[in-house]
């Protein structure tokens, strides 16, 4: 007698197995299952059968040809290939067919195929997701790698001699003779953490050195590196370092470091952790044919994770003060030979009256200079454009409530 689950007269079933008390147990077409139990015939796994007659009434079961049941077509990814079977991830189960010549597919394929032919068609050579996320490839890479500014030297850089002569010393060298100081058998520097208020130079001075050091540059704002994709984070900077491996010489720099690697703990959003758990694998990766340096630069060095600044990972650090009157009127003079000006400018009294100043707020003169001295119709900046532009600048500081900050004499 068949069960109520076999549905309508004349459907067509396929054996799915059998049970030892002789019930045969089958799948519809619709994925719905029913169970039967033979008469006077036996039947094995894989058989098509075509029953006629009401559930209530005379059933005649008929076996017909496998052909007869048409095979469902599926999309998936290619797991495993063995010489005789394949093994297919679709519709969230995995499916074993026979592996074929033709077409050609490999691992990781996206494939159109059925149970009993296996895999007919070949869709694409990337494995097909369910969330298909961005891809991670050169074009994004590209735009962390920073190509170098023409020109580009430490004469841009005015006044704190000694923290260029000390960041020259750290970062150029090593870059420049990583293999002299392998030979002499020592750990080359791998990272080098810039401290130090906002404004002050850290970013300029990492690109004055990759330039000098011709080496490839690439610039990482922190809240650049996070993605809302999982993983892709963590992939995103392997991809970046895996570039930067294939260079001659490169150096990775951080900005805003304490963004994404701030110290971890119960509360701590869980991409950051991941994301600073995959910085120092890579830091520790780091072989010693891999002419790389990594900087990174914060305001907030209080708040990096502990492990960073451990040895082989961020163990050098140059702090970058605000400049003294010297190294404001060094910096003053070095940004005027970048405009164009008229006669001799006040350097020495703008240098004197900045007292606290950075080194970006100084050069925010220039341009409330180059507004005033177009005003008036002029195309180059003169000495009273440059005292305006000073006291335009200052009058912003005290608006936003900057206190004045004295700079360390040196």
């Amino acid at each position: 007698m068949v069960s109520p689950e076999l549905g309508p007269t004349g459907t067509l079933v396929k054996v799915r197995a059998l049970g030892e008390d002789g019930r045969v147990y089958f799948d519809l077409r619709d994925g719905k299952t029913g169970s039967f139990f033979p008469a006077d015939k036996e039947y094995r796994v894989g058989d098509v059968l075509l029953i006629h007659g009401e559930i209530e009434g005379d059933v005649r079961i008929e076996k017909v040809p496998d052909t007869t049941w048409p095979d469902e077509r599926w999309v998936g990814v290619v797991k495993i290939k063995l010489q005789d079977t394949t093994v297919v991830e679709a519709g969230g189960r995995f499916r074993a067919v026979p592996s074929v010549p033709e077409p050609d597919y490999d691992v990781g394929y996206t494939v159109h195929g059925d149970d009993t032919n296996g895999v007919v068609r070949v869709f694409s050579k990337r494995p097909i997701r369910l969330l298909e996320l961005p891809e991670v490839d050169d074009s994004v890479i590209s735009r962390f790698h920073v190509e170098g500014e023409a020109g580009l030297d430490f004469d841009h850089f005015g006044g704190l001699d000694a923290i260029v002569a000390r960041a020259r010393e750290l970062i150029e060298v090593p870059l420049k003779s990583g293999g002299a100081l392998s030979t002499i058998g020592v750990r080359a520097v791998r990272g080098v953490l810039f401290t130090g208020p906002p404004g002050t130079g850290k970013t300029l001075l990492a690109r004055i050195v990759a330039s000098q050091a011709e080496a490839a540059f690439y610039e990482i704002s922190g809240p650049e590196i996070f993605s809302k994709w999982y993983g892709q984070s963590e992939e995103l900077l392997r991809k970046i370092f895996q570039d930067a491996a294939s260079k001659e010489k490169a150096l990775v720099f951080f900005d805003e470091i304490d963004s994404i690697a701030a110290q971890r703990d119960d509360q701590s959003h869980e991409v950051s952790k991941r994301v600073v758990a995959q910085l120092l694998t890579l830091m520790d990766g780091f072989s010693s044919t891999e002419n790389i340096v990594v900087i990174a630069a914060t305001n907030r060095p209080q708040d990096l994770d502990a492990a960073l600044r451990r040895p082989g990972r961020f163990d050098w650090e140059i702090e970058f003060p605000y400049p003294n009157e010297v190294d404001r009127r060094d910096i003053l003079e070095k940004t005027a030979q970048r405009v164009r000006t008229c006669g001799l400018l006040p350097h020495g009294v703008v240098a004197a009256r900045s007292d606290g100043w950075s080194a970006a707020e100084l050069t925010q003169i220039w341009t409330e200079a180059a507004l005033l001295a177009v005003a008036d119709d002029r195309d180059e900046i003169c000495d009273e454009d440059y005292v305006g532009g000073f006291e335009r600048v200052s009058r912003y500081r005290e608006e936003a409530g900057r206190a004045p900050r004295s700079a360390p004499a040196r």
